[in-house]
């Protein structure tokens, strides 16, 4: 059932992500359900057992783990609720199965500080009651997993009349057409049929489709165009995980901290995250033989995967030559700064290592972009998680970063709505160490929050300033609209700017000063003080030198800060304060 459930998501990733309300290029709940149950899948796959409640428990921990986004994350606890009533069972009957699918529901209601309904909840929520009230009536279980089916499409089929935000776009809520994909799946492996692929005859939607980037106008330079091959100490990127095996080598019983102080007199950019049979070590080496060989004392090694930096790094240089930049896996290879959700763990020039300073406060920011990055971490951001719009990482990315940090009290900033349950479950995984999130909507929250920080202040007091600093920010957000629609009476055109202030759609437009200029009216209708421009990695300078001296002209009374960002999708992140 597992398998096909996820087989099946897979297969409508796309058609789950152009569900997603706003036509942004990033709309990406099927992806974060699809990354959630592709972990769940991979924990099964490693612990397959015949007991039903031993196989849901690890099922559930792979879902915990790999939960992304707040899609995945009511994903997980669905499944979570679901193992926890049959961790004692090696089978159920009809009864049974639609008692544990209300046991889900019921944790994942608990896990969301204010449900709303006409989202995934709501569909979970009728498929279950309807199970419950017919499991009597159909001891055959695959014929009451075609009622739960039916029930979920029909509740899928309400969520417009429940949210009119989807009734004003004409879709169907993406999360529950997730969750009913899974379904599809598991009905289909208890049946022996094949998943019927048909779109749904309610609220299609075709998918969306990203217009192809134009050669920018003028040479850009990566960063590491500044930076010559030879430079380059540790040469090999190289991963692997241990499978513990006590014993495996006399005298070698494993203690993570000696174990990283090993390893680092090796390389650089060193991640070592243990669980109870597991280690997974990320390092920049030179000889990673060596690595792998100390590594091997341990256990047995598997997932290895190394790469060449100075080659990916020629291939940069090759590239802004031509006034392309690279693709972004080979730039990340090189860059301190992790890829959607990968994290590695350089850190800036003249700080040291985080793992290596016992600090009473630590922090992790999720963030996007050379600039954004470079910005946190001067603020004094421990870890950036990379991920935001684009790729919202996983409770095991948050759990790892925050452990890889020697910090009594550890601070999360999510800076991404979509982010904050993944942070906030993470805090219920760490152990020897606080986790406090300070649930940040947006980078510009993220950085004024950070500006609120005082380290001679105790938690609390620190906390509240944090919270009370992310209140006084407005944000604003101009990216592209992928596809047509009208949302609050503003008609949206495939390829449009589209202003974004706090979550709600102002402006769209086929100028993007215009938009830019519309949005910073809306944000400064009410004041502000200070406004904070970040330009995106597709932002022209032009551009934003015509944004400036709108500014100048329209607001002569605020201040001006231009930083350049460099995030995907987004042209320009604005605060407001």
């Amino acid at each position: 059932m597992v398998l096909a459930g996820a087989a099946n998501l897979t297969a409508n990733v796309d058609r789950v992500n152009a569900l997603n309300v706003f036509p942004v290029p990033d709309g990406d709940t099927g992806t974060n359900m699809n990354l959630t149950m592709t972990s769940g899948m991979e924990e099964l796959k490693k612990r397959p057992n015949a007991h039903l409640g031993k196989a849901a428990e690890a099922l559930s921990k792979g879902l915990l783990m790999g939960a992304r986004g707040n899609s995945g994350v009511i994903l997980s606890q669905l499944f979570r609720g679901f193992a926890k009533f049959v961790h004692e069972f090696e089978s159920i009957n009809s009864q049974q199965f639609a008692a544990a699918l209300q046991n889900g529901v019921d944790t994942a209601y608990k896990a969301v500080v204010k449900p709303v309904e006409g989202t995934i909840l709501t569909v979970s929520r009728e498929a279950a009651k309807h199970a419950v009230s017919s499991s009597r009536k159909f001891p055959d279980q695959s014929e009451l997993m075609r009622e739960v089916l039916q029930a979920g499409n029909l509740a899928l089929s309400r969520t417009p009349e429940q949210l009119p935000v989807l009734k004003q776009v004409g879709v169907v809520d993406a999360g529950g057409q997730g969750l009913m994909c899974i379904y599809e799946g598991f009905l289909a492996a208890m049946t022996g049929q094949a998943v019927a692929t048909a779109e749904p005859a309610v609220f299609a939607v075709p998918a969306p489709v990203k217009p192809d980037p134009a050669v920018p106008a003028e040479v850009k330079h990566s960063a590491q165009s500044m930076l010559s091959t030879e430079d380059i100490e540790f040469g090999y990127c190289t991963e692997f995980i241990i499978n513990l095996v006590p014993g495996k080598a006399e005298g070698h019983v494993f203690e993570e901290s000696a174990f990283r102080e090993e390893l680092g007199r090796h390389g650089d950019s060193l991640l070592v995250v243990a669980d109870d049979d597991l280690v997974k070590v990320h390092i920049h080496a030179e000889y990673p033989g060596t690595v792998m060989n100390y590594a091997m004392n341990y256990g047995d090694l598997t997932k290895i995967k190394i790469e060449n930096m100075r080659d990916q790094h020629s291939h940069i240089l090759m590239a802004d030559e031509y006034a392309f930049m690279a693709p972004k896996s080979d730039l990340n290879a090189l860059k301190p700064i992790p890829v959607h959700g990968e994290i590695a763990l350089p850190v800036p020039q003249g700080m040291p290592f985080p793992n290596e300073v016992d600090a009473h406060y630590g922090f992790v920011a999720v963030a996007m972009g050379e600039g954004v990055t470079e910005i946190f971490t001067s603020l004094g951001v421990n870890y950036v998680i990379s991920g935001g719009q684009t790729m919202n990482p996983s409770t095991e990315d948050i759990v790892n970063a925050v452990n890889g940090i020697d910090a009594q009290v550890v601070y999360v900033l999510p800076n991404n709505s979509n982010i904050v349950m993944a942070a906030k479950q993470a805090a219920d995984l760490v152990e020897d160490k606080t986790l406090v999130v300070i649930p940040s909507k947006s980078v510009p929250q993220g950085m004024s929050a950070m500006l609120a920080f005082d380290d001679q202040a105790d938690e609390e007091d620190n906390t509240a300033a944090m919270m009370k600093a992310i209140e006084n920010v407005q944000s604003g957000q101009v990216t592209f609209a992928v596809r047509d629609t009208s949302i609050d009476g503003i008609e949206i055109k495939e390829g449009d700017f589209i202003g974004i202030h706090d979550s709600k759609i102002v402006t769209a437009n086929r100028d993007v000063q215009e938009t830019c200029r519309n949005l910073l009216d809306s944000m400064l209708e009410t004041g502000g003080e200070v406004v904070t421009i970040l330009t995106g990695e597709e932002a022209k300078q032009a551009d934003t030198d015509g944004i400036e001296a709108f500014l100048k002209e329209a607001h002569p009374e605020t201040e001006i800060e231009i930083h350049y960002g460099g995030q995907p999708l987004y042209a320009y992140l604005i605060a407001v304060e």
